[in-house]
């Protein structure tokens, strides 16, 4: 059973895709970039980046090395306007307890953590074998081209572990600024003998 924990929502979810898979977005994660700090097997990051139907998996996991602090970055392969975090977690002390999310920077590692300040704070549940799920603040994660989840701490064990991550929004094709070509057209000999004459430009736009 999946949970909702959101101020606006206070009841369960028997499960997600009843309230539309299309809104389940691992098909639109950018896998092959996704990275972790402070993973004790490498590459274990990418791990609990599952489709939902591998949310139960529990061979590939994703556990902290030196202590229980983990992050985890996600890039997308568009835009996405995020509306929430579904996590799984551990039963024992493993568990995080908080998580901070920073959005649409490539630069945070645990200095940076400290340092900048998240976009949103949750306070995560406890002793769940369960797929919980976070609402965000919509109008805060309207643009999400990358997310740095960041884990500082857990209920009480050395090392901190999480099974699944997923994400729930709307997905859409990432949007490039037009390429402005500025050139002169060919030169006319006359144009250069009238003092004063100017240019003639032409414009395109690709």
């Amino acid at each position: 059973m999946a949970h909702c924990q959101d101020e606006h929502c206070d009841h369960d979810h028997s499960d997600l895709p009843e309230s539309g898979e299309q809104f389940l977005l691992y098909s639109k994660i950018d896998i092959d970039n996704v990275r972790c700090f402070n993973e004790a097997e490498p590459n274990s990051g990418s791990h609990i980046i599952k489709p939902w139907n591998e949310r139960w998996e529990d061979t590939k996991y994703l556990e902290s090395d030196a202590d229980e602090q983990l992050i985890v970055f996600v890039p997308f392969t568009g835009c996405v306007k995020l509306r929430s975090i579904c996590i799984r977690t551990d039963r024992s002390d493993h568990a995080p307890s908080k998580m901070k999310v920073f959005i649409n920077r490539d630069d945070v590692d645990f200095d940076a953590a400290d340092t900048y300040t998240p976009v949103q704070e949750f306070d995560l549940v406890q002793s769940s074998n369960d797929v919980i799920e976070y609402g965000v603040r919509v109008s805060k994660f309207s643009n999400v081209r990358n997310i740095s989840l960041f884990f500082p701490e857990n209920f009480g064990e050395d090392t901190s572990i999480i099974r699944f991550v997923g994400f729930k929004g709307e997905w859409s094709e990432m949007k490039r600024d037009p390429i402005i070509t500025v050139y002169e057209a060919n030169a006319n000999p006359a144009d250069h003998k009238v003092k004063g004459a100017s240019n003639t430009m032409n414009y395109s736009i690709q």
